[in-house]
């Protein structure tokens, strides 16, 4: 299931950049390779610390 929920999100975003270059609009995430890299390293660094089991609720200690 994992695969094929991870093809459709790839479909899904070749055909929406695809609509978006097409209609000459800009697309909503940064356009170099580095930008992309920070992108990767925000995924990267939260399931690093979601395995590790660390976190502060920062909302509930806001009272939100």
């Amino acid at each position: 299931m994992n695969a094929q929920l991870t093809l459709l999100a790839m479909v899904t975003g070749l055909l929406t950049g695809g609509l978006f270059r097409y209609l000459h609009v800009p697309i909503p995430a940064p356009p170099e390779l580095p930008g992309l890299m920070g992108i990767v390293g925000i995924y990267v660094g939260y399931r690093i610390v979601d395995h590790l089991g660390l976190g502060f609720d920062l909302l509930d200690s806001l009272g939100l």
